[in-house]
C-alpha cells in the first residue's frame, strides 16, 4: 500500500507537467511517446537511486527510517513549493524534449530509490509499479489537459507534496 501511494505521489509531477503540455494539444504519437519514456525513467532512476544508496549508507551508517522521513519530506516541500511557481513550458515534440521531460519528472524517484530497503524488500517489482503509474499518470495528464485548465496542475503537485510529507512524518515514528 505504501508503495502505491508513492508511486502516485512521485507522479504527480509527470500528471501536473502532462496536463499543461495536454493543453497544448501534442499529438498522439507523442503522447504515447512522452508517456512511455515517464514509465522508463520510474523504473530506472529508483533501481539507480538504491543501488547507489547501498554504497552511500555502508560509508555513512544512518537509520533508514530517519532517511525516508527526510528525503519524503525534502522532495514534498519541493514538489508543494513548485506548485506555487508560474509555470512556463514550451511543447514536446521532439525526442530531445521528450528525454528532458521524462529526466525531470522521475528525479525524485532516485530519492525514493535510496529508501527502498525500508520501503519494500520487492525492490524490482515496486520500480514496475513507479514504471506503470508514472506512464498511466503522464497519458492520463495529456488526456485530461485537453480538457481542464492549467490550475489543476498546481493542484495536483501540491497535493502529492503533502502525501509525501505526512508519508515522511509517519516513517520518522516508525
Amino acid at each position: 500500500m505504501v508503495i502505491l501511494l508513492v508511486a502516485l505521489s512521485l507522479s504527480m509531477d509527470a500528471f501536473s507537467l502532462a496536463l499543461i503540455y495536454g493543453i497544448n494539444d501534442i499529438e498522439k504519437k507523442y503522447e504515447i511517446l512522452l508517456s512511455i519514456i515517464v514509465g522508463l525513467f520510474h523504473l530506472c532512476m529508483p533501481l539507480l537511486g538504491y543501488t547507489i544508496g547501498e554504497v552511500i549508507l555502508n560509508i555513512f551508517p544512518i537509520e533508514l527510517h530517519i532517511l525516508v522521513s527526510i528525503i519524503f519530506a525534502f522532495i514534498g516541500i519541493e514538489m508543494i513549493v513548485e506548485s506555487f511557481k508560474e509555470k512556463k513550458y514550451g511543447i514536446v515534440t521532439n525526442i530531445t524534449g521528450i528525454f528532458l521531460f521524462g529526466l525531470a519528472v522521475s528525479i525524485d524517484s532516485f530519492g525514493v530509490g535510496i529508501t527502498f530497503n525500508i520501503l519494500t524488500n520487492h525492490i524490482f517489482l515496486s520500480s514496475i509499479i513507479f514504471m506503470i503509474i508514472s506512464g498511466f499518470m503522464t497519458y492520463i495528464g495529456l488526456i485530461f489537459g485537453k480538457i481542464v485548465g492549467k490550475k489543476i496542475g498546481n493542484v495536483a503537485n501540491l497535493l502529492g507534496g503533502l502525501i509525501l510529507i505526512i508519508l515522511g512524518i509517519l516513517y520518522l515514528f516508525k
